[in-house]
């Protein structure tokens, strides 16, 4: 009961970073189509959090066609496996035990 309930909270609050992260990722490549100014500490926020994933992202994947970086993409299509395998995974488990 107590694993149980431990486990369902762990991949709740998973769920929610994830959640989280993928609207990041749509905000940040949002904004990136109108040039920000780069001084500012919200676009300087959003690039910190993007930008190490999607470099992690370019250096295994070519992801620039077109002059179109398909980097957020490739990450938002992760996160959404990640979210619909590994944590109903999770919760699948928690109902199980």
């Amino acid at each position: 009961m107590i694993l149980s309930t431990l486990i369902s909270a762990v991949a709740s609050i998973l769920q929610m970073v994830v959640q989280i992260y993928i609207w990041v990722i749509i905000i940040s490549a949002i904004v990136s189509w109108v040039r920000p100014d780069p001084y500012n500490p919200i676009v300087q926020l959003l690039y910190r959090l993007t930008e190490p994933v999607y470099a992690l992202i370019r250096r295994f994947i070519p992801t620039v066609f077109g002059g179109i970086d398909l980097a957020p993409i490739i990450v938002l299509l992760a996160l959404k496996f990640i979210e619909l395998f590994f944590i109903r995974l999770l919760f699948e488990f928690a109902a199980s035990i």
